[in-house]
């Protein structure tokens, strides 16, 4: 094969979304690739430790005496981020929240947005309710799982 055959060949590939060419024959084998091959990268999610707290033992006793009022469970049901990314409680920056604390909510009512990878993931109500807390400010980080909005069922 001349070096103007070869060219054509190249400038096939790069007109068209063909990635990886092959020919082959008895006196000789050609492979062009284009572009570059993906890169894989693997990280770790940072650990979150909770601070260890030291003790004299006889202020562990009085410790363990009085619980902690904020302790007790909210009342409510929680509505929990069903994947990593940021919470947005509008559609846009200069538009109105979604939803206000003290709102009844229908079924399938979008209550925020949590976006994730340059995709805006609309949350929406399950059952109808009331919002009794926000649990994120705007544009904040969430975890899978991690709790947005304490309702309770209507």
């Amino acid at each position: 094969m001349d070096i103007k055959d070869l060219k054509s060949l190249i400038k096939m590939v790069t007109e068209t979304d063909i990635t990886e060419f092959d020919l082959e024959n008895a006196e000789e084998k050609i492979r062009i690739k284009r572009g570059v091959a993906p890169e894989v990268i693997h990280y770790q999610a940072p650990q979150h430790v909770a601070p260890v707290q030291y003790a004299a033992p006889q202020q562990a006793a009085v410790a363990e005496a009085a619980p902690a009022p904020s302790a007790a469970p909210e009342k409510g049901q929680a509505i929990t981020s069903p994947i990593v990314g940021t919470f947005y409680r509008a559609p846009a920056p200069d538009a109105a929240p979604y939803v206000e604390v003290g709102q009844v909510v229908e079924k399938g009512q979008v209550l925020c947005i949590v976006e994730a990878m340059k995709l805006m993931n609309e949350i929406e109500a399950e059952y109808r309710c009331k919002i009794l807390k926000i649990c994120k400010e705007n544009a904040q980080p969430v975890e899978f799982g991690e709790t947005l909005f304490i309702v309770e069922p209507m």
